[in-house]
């Protein structure tokens, strides 16, 4: 499944040649003309689809991570309340911060192929879209959008986007705004690897918790990184079981 298209530098956040912007928004010029044709469907039932955010460079993850363990930004539990960090240890730290944000190097934003999404309609231009849980939930002002969403993706509408966190598997918390395209996203699945990510963390020397986190490594990427197969569209799905 590997791509020669798609590098090392690509999926750790290193590579941002092939973006390009979409409404302001940097993403990867592969989603463009499907991203379009998703937005176009949604404005004829009625929702303006917009980008928060698109691709996020290695740095920009690792500023934010850094914000997050230094406590000079919210971090969450589950249901998207702040924590008091003085009472976590380094490892229920890391955890907790995983449970909402990606490590550097890990995040699929590096890759372009994914986006956070909201509907421009439903709210005032002066309104600041949180991505919390409440706004997403079927009763939340961007409730319709994803209930919508929901129908397309059901019948094989939605130009090959899906939510990789569509569910709770006890790793990043579900993101109902949340969209991949699968077509690139799985070519960067395949790149990506502990390996991969265990050496480029090893030399990022103002990481913060980094000892912590490559001690846990191994069981950070399996819980957080790594999504399983079955979380992609078909025929993403079936191809990526023939070529396991």
């Amino acid at each position: 499944m590997k791509d020669p298209t798609v590098s090392a530098d690509l999926v750790l956040g290193r590579e941002e040649s092939a973006n390009a912007l979409f409404c302001g928004v940097p993403v990867h010029r592969a989603i463009i003309a499907p991203l379009t044709a998703l937005q176009a469907d949604a404005a004829k039932a009625g929702f303006d689809l917009r980008l928060v955010s698109g691709y996020r460079s290695f740095d920009r993850q690792l500023a934010i991570w850094n914000a997050k363990a230094q406590g000079k930004r919210a971090v969450l539990d589950s249901a998207g309340h702040t924590l008091d960090i003085s009472t976590l240890s380094e490892s229920e730290l890391i955890n907790a911060i995983m449970r909402w944000s990606a490590l550097p190097g890990a995040s699929r934003h590096h890759w372009g192929s994914d986006i956070d999404i909201y509907d421009a309609a439903a709210v005032t231009a002066d309104y600041v879209v949180q991505l919390t849980p409440d706004e997403v939930a079927d009763t939340g002002v961007f409730g319709p959008l994803h209930l919508w969403l929901d129908q397309q993706f059901a019948s094989g509408g939605g130009h090959g986007f899906f939510r990789p966190y569509a569910v709770d598997r006890g790793g990043i918390a579900p993101e109902r705004w949340h969209l991949s395209y699968a077509p690139l996203a799985a070519k960067c699945d395949a790149v990506i690897s502990e390996n991969l990510l265990r050496e480029i963390l090893s030399n990022v020397e103002n990481l913060c918790l980094r000892n912590g986190i490559l001690d846990e490594l191994d069981k950070l990427y399996s819980r957080y990184v790594a999504v399983p197969p079955s979380c992609y569209p078909e025929p993403i799905f079936t191809d990526l079981i023939n070529k396991a």
